[in-house]
């Protein structure tokens, strides 16, 4: 944690969805998308949030901005409770936190030309009159390295980092503090990605953006992040500031998921610590500690009791009983 104030924070938030009914009609357990997350994104920083495919990653961020509603818990922006506003209480909650979607053409209408896209949020916000509006798309769009004259064009006439460019832009329009990146970058060339992250950067420092960086790509996370969440099954397992993080990582899962990042020199050698079996179901979580059936260091306890987050060092927690006080 930063020394700063948070602007959004999740305490001990659950998403729970109905996974349909079993055998003979009775019901089934419910899927835990998001399960006790406690977690701070504070002014001007970008929290890094990682893990597998199907952590519950997208849905936290998601549910974070009320695009999903929480099942309990509480969302907290800039200290007051949003967890069960009235979408007109939300308006300037949404105008001030948006998102960049993992797709980008899924995520633009078809039907919109780019400029229109652009405009819509201050438009929905009733902000500026259409020149003023028209001006800002113009501002927007070579900010964002496209040219004022695209905003005339369908989304079918860009390439896909520039669609995700305006989608930033998009993002930008309303003067937001905060935006959540649900994996901005997977869907992009290896090539363009870097030009993404730049931007992203530059826009951070120039406007005092914070960020909510979701992504399964460690390396770009240890570029951008200045804190780092790792999540697995639902929950938060550890989070630690990145230098932290990535010189000590505590959790066996944080370690597993550093240990395959590929390494470009071949001549190096390093540890490789093997996790077996894949990520269990959300409709059947094992008891005890969510990680337990593929944790090299597994101890009974570990079967009967899920951890609690437990101090490693100043600002850095791990769920994991290998740290618990023994007094």
């Amino acid at each position: 944690m930063t020394g700063n104030r948070a602007i959004l924070e999740a305490r001990d938030l659950r998403v729970h969805f109905r996974a349909g009914s079993g055998l003979f009609g009775r019901s089934r357990a419910p899927l835990r998308a998001v399960d006790g997350v406690d977690l701070a994104v504070c002014r001007g920083e970008t929290l890094g949030l990682v893990g597998e495919s199907g952590c519950g990653k997208t849905t936290l961020g998601r549910t974070l901005i009320r695009l999903i509603e929480p099942t309990g818990g509480g969302i907290f922006f800039e200290g007051r409770q949003i967890t069960h506003a009235s979408e007109k209480a939300l308006r300037g909650f949404r105008r001030r936190v948006q998102m960049i979607f993992q797709d980008p053409q899924a995520s633009l209408n078809p039907r919109m030309k780019a400029g229109d896209v652009v405009e819509e949020g201050l438009i929905v916000h009733r902000l500026g009159t259409k020149r003023e509006r028209r001006e800002r798309v113009a501002e927007l769009l070579d900010r964002v390295g496209l040219r004022p004259e695209d905003a005339g064009k369908y989304p079918h006439e860009f390439s896909g980092g520039q669609r995700q460019r305006i989608g930033i832009a998009r993002a930008l329009s309303t003067s937001p503090c905060l935006i959540v990146a649900d994996e901005p970058l997977s869907a992009l060339d290896v090539s363009i990605q870097a030009q993404i992250v730049n931007l992203l950067l530059d826009l951070q420092r120039s406007l005092g953006l914070a960020y909510l960086f979701i992504s399964h790509d460690l390396r770009v996370v240890e570029q951008v992040s200045d804190r780092v969440a790792v999540m697995y099954l639902g929950r938060i397992v550890e989070s630690a500031p990145r230098m932290n993080l990535f010189a000590n990582p505590s959790h066996p899962y944080t370690r597993a998921l550093l240990a395959a990042i590929p390494v470009a020199d071949p001549e190096t050698r390093r540890t490789v610590l093997r996790v077996e079996g894949d990520v269990p179901s959300p409709l059947a979580p094992p008891p005890g500690c969510p990680f337990h059936p593929r944790c090299p260091h597994c101890m009974e306890v570990c079967r009967r009791e899920c951890p609690a987050a437990c101090r490693i060092e100043a600002g850095h927690t791990a769920a994991c009983h290998l740290y618990d006080d023994p007094g």
